[in-house]
């Protein structure tokens, strides 16, 4: 992964980690897909606290110019997609998260990044 997308990652991460999304992993699948570097996933206990995640962090990284190609699940607040083109970011509600199980399908046991959350 290259070191965009990397400081990228990590600055999904650590401004998700600063709304208190929970259960924040960072994925890199540079060798499973050509559609991103890295899955950044995190969880909210409501679909208010899933939708408010969601506009922090588009509010934070449109004031730096970056803008989402494409969004998906914004209006439920169930589970929402959003594709920063290096970084795609999973925003899910705790139920759909356990039901869906990203990192079982995007994980293979040497790509998870570990994401420096400290201040």
């Amino acid at each position: 992964m290259d070191a965009y997308a990397m400081t990228l990652t990590q600055r999904i991460a650590r401004h998700l980690d600063d709304k208190r999304a929970e259960d924040i992993t960072a994925l890199d699948v540079t060798h499973l897909t050509i559609i991103a570097d890295a899955m950044v996933i995190a969880s909210a206990r409501s679909a208010l606290a899933v939708r408010a995640l969601y506009e922090s962090l588009t509010e934070a990284l449109e004031a730096e110019g970056i803008v989402p190609r494409r969004k998906e699940g914004a209006a439920e607040g169930r589970w929402i997609v959003a594709d920063f083109g290096h970084v795609i970011v999973h925003l899910f509600h705790e139920q759909e998260r356990a039901y869906y199980n990203l990192e079982r399908l995007w994980a293979d046991g040497t790509n998870k990044l570990e994401i420096d959350l400290s201040d």
